[in-house]
């Protein structure tokens, strides 16, 4: 048995690289899974930029999945999972005992943000193996018909737009304008299109986003670098604003669109990473100088095994198909390549998959 393995690092703002560390070891209740598929996230690249602070020697990423490697006492006792078993884990590993998780927050475990602990409170998943804390209640079964890289996807992607729609009130034929559509975004569309939206207008330029944003189930995209997207979904909606409003991007720019463009009554869901700035600014009048009755929500990816289980139904049953997102393809010696060009969006990438020998 191997005792080292490869890991892709942070080594500090701006910098990073593949360095060896030690194979992590199960706690009673964890699990240690060999990885074999993982995505890289913007995310990761705001992390790096220090978004979060400085880190060193931190292990980045936090949509894998793999095989069970080694289970501890507890978690092998209750007799839900096996070694070898395919298992999909998502971004956010609550404890499911803390105030916060007890109290219905789990994405909050221990503290704000306290839910996300890949490649922030402790080693991230690009590695060829890596830790998970209570495995009973974050390991989800892949089912036998999906491949890596589709159960991949409900790491996060899918996770993350969907509570977007969710936290966005959308009523049954109701209206919501998404910004930004990438691949939170893009999720967030067929989110809103699975709650029920009768109109989904999408702000994005593009011209690969606005494409799948069409496929995905956008009626419309407003291509923001021609025209003022506020102005154009008063138009499209008579003057009346949109009911929901979706914030995917993490821009103070978007996030004041969200509130110009919802109506009284109506909710402005953010899931956008504000990555950068002390401060994001609500516009005083648009928002009825404080006493518009328009609702702000923010929620950060929902993880534990019952939601994840659900995420993988959806793909199983053919209710959404994320695989468009994956425009690059990497094996793990190229995770370095391809965290530049996620960097920059080269080459028009959305999402990179890293695949493990």
């Amino acid at each position: 048995m191997p005792e080292m393995m490869k890991c892709f690092v942070m080594h500090g703002i701006g910098r990073v690289g593949v360095m060896d560390k030690p194979i992590p070891r199960p706690g009673p209740s964890d699990a240690i899974i060999r990885t074999t598929a993982a995505l890289i996230c913007t995310s990761d690249t705001h992390t790096v930029a220090g978004a979060i602070g400085d880190r060193q020697g931190l292990t980045l990423g936090h949509e894998a999945v793999g095989v069970i490697h080694e289970l501890g006492e507890l978690a092998a006792s209750s007799g839900l999972f096996q070694v070898g078993q395919r298992v999909a884990v998502n971004a956010i590993t609550p404890c499911y005992a803390c105030d916060n998780c007890q109290r219905g927050y789990p994405s909050q475990c221990g503290g704000m943000l306290g839910g996300w602990k890949f490649a922030n409170l402790k080693d991230g998943s690009f590695a060829e193996y890596f830790h998970v804390n209570n495995a009973a209640a974050n390991l989800a079964p892949i089912p036998d018909g999906l491949s890596d890289e589709q159960a991949a996807y409900c790491c996060d992607m899918l996770s993350t737009g969907f509570v977007g729609a969710e936290r966005a009130s959308i009523p049954i034929g109701g209206s919501v304008a998404i910004f930004s559509q990438g691949p939170v975004g893009l999720m967030a569309t067929v989110g809103a299109r699975l709650r029920g939206a009768g109109l989904v207008v999408g702000v994005e330029s593009a011209p690969n986003r606005v494409a799948l944003a069409m496929k995905y189930g956008c009626d419309v995209v407003v291509d923001f670098s021609k025209e003022d997207p506020v102005e154009a979904i008063l138009k499209l909606t008579d003057g009346k604003g949109v009911d929901s409003a979706i914030e995917a991007l993490g821009s103070a720019q978007t996030f004041a669109a969200c509130v110009a463009v919802t109506r009284p009554g109506g909710a402005v869901s953010n899931i956008g990473y504000h990555g950068d700035g002390d401060s994001v600014p609500i516009p005083r009048v648009a928002w009825g100088v404080g006493m518009g009755d328009k609702t702000i929500h923010t929620a950060l990816c929902p993880g534990g095994s019952e939601r994840m289980g659900r995420l993988l139904r959806l793909i199983e049953t053919g209710r959404v198909d994320p695989l468009a997102l994956t425009t690059h393809r990497f094996s793990f010696d190229d995770i370095e390549k391809a965290f530049k060009m996620m960097q920059t969006k080269e080459d028009g990438m959305i999402k990179p998959l890293i695949s493990f020998a």
